[in-house]
């Protein structure tokens, strides 16, 4: 299947790593631009050469704190003074800490908010123009399955990214007659850092990491935990000319875990 995303612009968020970073690599492999960002530079120079490597595509890379409105507005306009237009933007970020609701302050709820539902506000709202200018455009947001079911002790990531949702529900219908697009993927237990850090906390418990992983492969119908791999394909689909017709969808990548019929 041709999916018509050669030399479209593609911006990746916190992609140096795990599931942005899978997401990245499947853009460019199909021909995109990608402009990729994270905190962390090394990491950025290390995703960057294997992008480049694997796919041959441009890759323009930034540092970018999302928790920062400053740092999002100056990696949009330098993607925009770079290729004069964004096509696909996917809105991604590091994930809260493992914590019960009694174990939370407000400065963190602060933190959270800013890096796991304003960052994504910020993100849309800096690549509309571009996207309105060409009438067409495809926002899809890295959530979590905890959008669908609450999973324990992940307090932060249960409520802040339903935000996410209802946001990219009501920005289908106000974006849907420019041709835009928004959807969000909810994946399940992925083997990333963000996974590995949940599972240093349960063995700081006193639990073993393999109990861990067999518990949590016990619970998925597939019988196994997904890779990033998993993810970026439905990313990539979502991204192209074949999703036209797919808008304020909540799409779940989680092996079947999740057992609700909505």
């Amino acid at each position: 299947m041709d999916l018509n995303l050669t030399n479209k612009v593609a911006v990746v968020f916190a992609a140096s790593k795990g599931l942005g970073k899978a997401a990245a690599l499947y853009l460019a492999a199909e021909g995109c631009k990608v402009a990729i960002c994270s905190r962390n530079e090394h990491n950025l120079k290390q995703a960057q050469a294997e992008l480049q490597k694997s796919s041959g595509s441009e890759v323009l890379t930034h540092v970018v704190d999302v928790g920062k409105k400053s740092d999002i507005d100056n990696f949009i306009q330098m993607i925009v003074d770079k290729w004069q237009k964004i096509d696909i933007l996917v809105t991604n970020g590091g994930g809260p800490p493992v914590k019960p609701f009694m174990d939370t302050d407000d400065e963190e709820w602060h933190t959270w908010f800013e890096n796991t539902f304003m960052s994504v506000v910020r993100s849309i709202k800096a690549v509309i123009p571009s996207m309105q200018k060409n009438k067409s455009g495809r926002i899809i947001n890295i959530t979590s399955v905890s959008v669908k079911a609450p999973l324990e002790n992940l307090i932060y990531s249960n409520s802040l990214r339903l935000g996410v949702v209802g946001l990219a529900k009501t920005l289908a219908a106000e974006l849907g007659p420019y041709g835009i697009t928004v959807n969000n993927v909810a994946p399940g237990y992925h083997l990333t850092e963000g996974l590995e850090r949940i599972i240093r906390t349960k063995v700081d418990m006193g639990f073993k990491r393999e109990e861990v992983l067999e518990q949590w492969t016990e619970k998925i119908p597939l019988r196994r935990i997904g890779l990033p791999d998993d993810l970026a394909g439905l990313i990539t689909f979502l991204a192209s000319e074949r999703s036209s017709y797919i808008t304020g969808a909540t799409i779940q990548v989680e092996g079947g875990m999740y057992s609700g019929v909505l």
